[in-house]
C-alpha cells in the first residue's frame, strides 16, 4: 500500500503541470494539486481508472471545472513577478514560444485543452484520456489532431512573419 507521502512525491509534479496547463495560472494550479491530493487520500480505495496518474489527472480536471462554475464572473489580477534569474538568450526563446503556446491552448475548449495535453504532455493512451474525459477513443484522436494542427498553423504562421 502506498503511504501519502510516497504518492505525492511520485506524482505531484505532474499533477502541478496538469494544473498549470489547464489554469494557466501558477497560484491556481497549486491550490488545485493540493485538492487533488486531499481528495485523492480521502477516495484512494475507489480508484476508477486504469492508472493512478488518469485518476488524479480526472480529480484536478473536476477540481477545474468547479472553480470555473464557481468563479464565472470574477475577473483575474495580473501576476507580475520579475525573474530574479538572468535569462539567456536560449530560455527567452524558448519561453516565448511555450507563452505562445500555452496562448494558443487557452484559447481552445478545456476538453480539447485536456485531450491535448494528457496526450502530449503525459503521453496517456487514447483509451485511457477517453475513459477521463468520457469521450469515445476516437473523437479524442480528434480532438488532439485538431490541436496540433492548430498549433503547427500558429508556428508556421509565426515562420513565415
Amino acid at each position: 500500500m502506498l503511504t501519502f507521502e510516497e504518492l505525492y512525491v511520485a506524482y505531484s509534479p505532474d499533477v502541478y503541470r496538469f494544473a498549470n496547463w489547464l489554469s494557466g495560472n501558477a497560484n491556481d494550479a497549486e491550490d488545485i494539486a493540493a485538492e487533488t491530493f486531499t481528495r485523492a487520500w480521502t477516495n484512494f480505495a475507489i480508484i476508477r481508472t486504469e492508472t493512478l496518474k488518469a485518476y488524479l489527472f480526472t480529480i484536478a480536471r473536476n477540481i477545474y471545472l468547479e472553480s470555473l462554475r464557481k468563479h464565472r464572473d470574477q475577473e483575474a489580477l495580473n501576476d507580475i513577478h520579475p525573474d530574479p534569474h538572468p535569462s539567456i538568450e536560449k530560455v527567452l526563446e524558448t519561453q516565448s514560444e511555450l507563452d505562445q503556446i500555452r496562448a494558443v491552448l487557452l484559447t481552445l475548449a478545456e476538453i480539447d485543452r485536456s485531450a491535448f495535453v494528457m496526450r502530449v504532455q503525459y503521453d496517456l493512451p487514447y483509451a485511457e484520456i477517453a475513459r477521463v474525459l468520457q469521450l469515445s477513443e476516437s473523437a479524442v484522436k480528434v480532438k488532439v489532431h485538431r490541436v496540433r494542427k492548430l498549433l503547427f498553423a500558429v508556428h508556421s504562421k509565426k515562420e513565415t512573419t
